[in-house]
């Protein structure tokens, strides 16, 4: 039987939904939801992908008196039908079926919600497969495993009607709400720069090679878009997230949820205008490709969206560590978790604090049966949008050439951003001496500074970036590449 590790079990509780509880600084209670018993108004519900994130998912829909989970589909074998019977137990004895392909479960009229916790590179598919199939979608971060993928799952909810909520579910959360209201009303006059932290310890995933892969696991389904390729690395689950053709590292795996949090306060509804991102995969090597340690500066004109990935062990910075933090001119607001932000003065004094969760597949069901987007905490389109903000500082970094970390302060002389630039490479250099990684051998990734067109979604004059907008898709696993197609 499939049993999970400390640290799914932990991300697991961490995220699970909840019902709603405290908002405002004092925690009122809100009042239970309230859930339809009419057999005729129950909804048939398919959850894709069910190791780790997936668990969270199940947890939301198995639990309800109007949904019912009919499908567990998952590629492993072993892990499909140990949730199936959990979940089996948990819906009265209506075990739901286990099915490892998602074509399969489409075909069935009875499912009308497909929830998607797929390794990355399946989400964009998944999701527009189940929206041309006639269901809602409810698609972890980051939607997409490259920037055109988000765009046309978007293009197929508009076209086919569908509701498709995206995983950012801080987006639901009063604690957060009041928090951006507050940024929103000048309270800390002109917020001119929002930094997103992901500081979270990965260690080594060992040594690439070529491994086996589970006796369990479809491997030509679970590869999916991908090219076919060997697995070179030790563990076969959630490691794939530091490998380029599944993964976007902790920039679209974590630090997503931040990401979009520090798009929501700066208040900008489109993509970047510029792109500039440096690091590298320090202090160790391994079968890992993405960065451990990396900074992306997202130039929106006016406003500047900072984010910093540290993977190695570090200190928090201003009382967060997985968090963001806006700066404004009469003061800055820090939000340290997925539903709490604090406003301070710029000398530091605490002024207002915000707390509060709140049940994001819920708000996912009522647009489902609303049947308006606006109903929606966290719409596709949001989900695009910052999920593609991680994938153009990928580019960025990914096109950069190495260069000694003591010339890297020189090279960010011309890059655009409300930001102090050398102080923040200075942090990240500090950061790395105290981790002992040697400088004098090591070079920085220095990446290159992009321009880009947020209206059309496309680098001006960069064939080579262009490319990496989206992917050589494996047949017949293919996400259309416009929105005539889908």
């Amino acid at each position: 039987m499939y049993k999970r590790t400390r640290r799914e079990f932990l991300e697991e509780s961490m995220l699970a939904t909840a019902a709603a509880v405290a908002v405002g600084a004092k925690g009122q209670v809100l009042a239970e939801e309230k859930q339809s018993t009419s057999p005729g108004e129950k909804l048939g519900v398919a959850v894709v992908g069910v190791k780790g994130r997936g668990g969270s998912h199940i947890g939301a829909f198995a639990g309800r008196k109007d949904t019912e989970i009919l499908y567990i589909c998952d590629v492993d074998e072993s892990i499909g039908n140990s949730r199936a019977e959990e979940v089996g137990k948990r819906q009265g004895g209506n075990k739901p079926q286990w099915v490892a392909d998602l074509r399969k479960v489409l075909e069935d009229k009875r499912v009308d919600i497909v929830s998607i916790a797929t390794p990355n590179h399946w989400h964009a598919l998944a999701a527009i497969w189940a929206i041309q199939a006639g269901k809602d979608v409810y698609v972890e971060k980051p939607v997409s495993h490259n920037v055109a993928e988000g765009r046309r799952i978007v293009d197929a909810a508009r076209k086919y009607k569908k509701i498709c909520q995206t995983g950012t579910q801080s987006r639901s959360n009063p604690g957060l709400i009041k928090t951006m209201e507050y940024l929103s009303s000048g309270k800390i006059g002109d917020v001119k720069l929002a930094r997103g932290l992901c500081y979270k310890r990965r260690p080594s995933i060992g040594p690439k090679g070529e491994y086996g892969v589970p006796g369990s696991v479809d491997y030509d389904l679970w590869l999916g878009p991908a090219p076919l390729a060997k697995l070179t690395r030790k563990q076969f689950h959630y490691d794939w997230h530091w490998q380029w053709d599944y993964g976007n590292g902790d920039l679209g795996n974590q630090g997503i949820h931040q990401m979009d949090l520090a798009r929501w306060g700066l208040g900008v509804k489109s993509l970047c205008q510029g792109i500039f991102s440096y690091g590298g995969r320090f202090g160790y090597e391994d079968a890992g490709e993405t960065a451990n340690t990396q900074v992306v500066v997202c130039d929106y004109g006016k406003q500047s969206l900072v984010f910093e990935v540290r993977g190695l062990e570090t200190k928090p910075y201003k009382g967060a560590g997985v968090g963001v933090i806006y700066e404004g001119s009469d003061g800055y607001v820090v939000v340290p978790s997925y539903s709490t932000g604090v406003a301070f003065t710029k000398s530091g004094e605490k002024v207002a604090e915000f707390t509060g969760e709140a049940d994001h597949f819920a708000n996912f069901l009522k647009a489902v049966r609303s049947r308006n987007i606006n109903d929606l905490a966290a719409d596709i389109e949001e989900g695009h949008l910052s999920s593609a903000l991680c994938h153009l500082g990928n580019i960025s970094y990914r096109l950069g050439s190495e260069v000694p970390a003591a010339e890297a302060a020189s090279r960010l002389a011309d890059v655009k951003s409300t930001d102090n630039n050398v102080e923040t490479l200075e942090r990240t250099i500090e950061h790395l001496k105290d981790n002992k990684v040697d400088l004098a051998s090591t070079k920085f990734r220095l990446g290159k500074s992009l321009k880009f067109d947020p209206q059309r979604e496309v680098f001006p004059g960069e064939s080579t970036a262009n490319a990496m907008l989206t992917r050589e898709y494996r047949a017949p696993f293919v996400v259309p590449g416009s929105a005539e197609k889908v």
